[in-house]
């Protein structure tokens, strides 16, 4: 379980499990632009010639973000998209708080937007004072200067998003190696499209709807086992409009993926499509247990090794981020001298190229 964050690698909006590729943060294949048609070139066609577009220029963007140990100094702000953006300006969760307990502290990734770790933190003492929830242990927000991470998580780079730990606190303070090494419960049973009742107990339901309860939280991930749990534990209630927010998702088993919306002063936030107003237990909850109900293994047949994908680059982010980069005394990277390059007349301004170590390069 020491990976814990890889169950949150593409944790996003889901209207159901067909949709999945327009919805992980990628272009949505349905809104693509027709190309115009121009009447002059249809009298006298032209063979076409096949573009071949342009390799993405220096390295892997979570080798830069990764390095960075403190947050820019900047106002606070989420830039760009969950899964293609920075975060300035990011504060702190306190590894220890009244009802928490940050863990894997070797990671750095206990930072976020100033209104998620509010968030965190309001959650943490609402749980243990109204729902009978000793404390939350919590997993991955983002890292000082949000971007992609090292290890796990394609989203969680503008620090908007929490893993909260299924687990409760314990009534003492963990230790850093016992933070390290702990794993967390999962809450699958044996036949992995059900809870265990052993260790899923109606505490949890209270917190779950406690975090979907806030305005700010606009989804809240957890495996499609959970959620048939909180449909069926829900089934005679009264108000169920929390349950929309609770979307099932791979993974999720052992956490839950707290996402807030874009705040207040974030301008360059992108926002996701909004959810369905349906409560998520019909039809989308059927056919995610179905993907995830265990089948017998087909026999292994070799194969060509699958290839790596290169890692977003700096270029590919929004270019605020190469700003967030370059800010205060651990800038990973210099500004690009623009202005210098405007005042001595010159009429393009070249992006600046970064090299292996951070550095830029003509």
């Amino acid at each position: 379980m020491r990976l814990i964050g890889l169950c949150c690698a593409l944790a996003v909006a889901v209207i159901a499990p067909g949709a999945l590729l327009a919805q992980d943060g990628g272009q949505d294949a349905s809104k693509s632009v027709a190309p115009k048609v121009m009447v002059a070139a249809a009298k006298k066609p032209v063979p076409s010639k096949k573009k071949v577009a342009a390799k993405p220029a220096g390295p892997p963007a979570k080798e830069l973000f990764g390095a960075a140990r403190t947050p820019a100094a900047m106002a606070a702000r989420s830039i760009g998209f969950y899964a293609k953006g920075c975060l300035a300006g990011a504060a702190a969760l306190p590894i220890d708080g009244v009802a928490w307990q940050a863990m894997r502290l070797s990671r750095n990734r206990n930072w976020g937007h100033p209104a998620l770790i509010a968030l965190v933190e309001k959650l943490a003492t609402d749980a243990r004072e109204h729902d009978g929830w000793p404390g939350l242990l919590i997993g991955d927000l983002s890292q000082p200067r949000g971007g992609p991470m090292l290890t796990g998580h394609a989203s969680h780079q503008v620090g908007l998003d929490a893993d909260i730990w299924l687990t409760p606190m314990p009534d003492r303070r963990l230790t850093e190696k016992e933070r390290e090494d702990l794993s967390a419960t999962s809450m699958l049973a044996e036949d992995k499209v059900s809870v265990d009742p052993k260790v899923w107990t109606n505490a949890h339901v209270r917190l779950l709807k406690r975090a979907a309860s806030y305005p700010s939280v606009e989804r809240i991930f957890v495996h499609p086992a959970i959620k048939k749990a909180l449909c069926e534990a829900t089934a005679k209630d009264s108000e169920r409009a929390w349950l929309h927010k609770v979307r099932a998702y791979w993974g999720h088993y052992y956490h839950f993926h707290v996402r807030i919306g874009c705040p207040k002063g974030s301008t360059n936030c992108e926002a996701q499509p909004p959810l369905p107003s349906d409560d998520g237990c019909g039809k989308e909850l059927t056919d995610w247990l179905a993907l995830v109900k265990p089948k017998t293994p087909s026999p292994v047949k070799p194969g060509t090794p699958a290839v790596s994908k290169p890692g977003i680059t700096l270029d590919q982010l929004p270019s605020d981020c190469r700003a967030v980069l370059a800010n205060g005394s651990e800038g990973l990277i210099p500004a690009p001298p623009l202005a210098a390059k405007a005042a001595a007349g010159s009429k393009t301004a070249t992006p600046a190229k970064v090299d292996k170590n951070g550095a830029t390069t003509k």
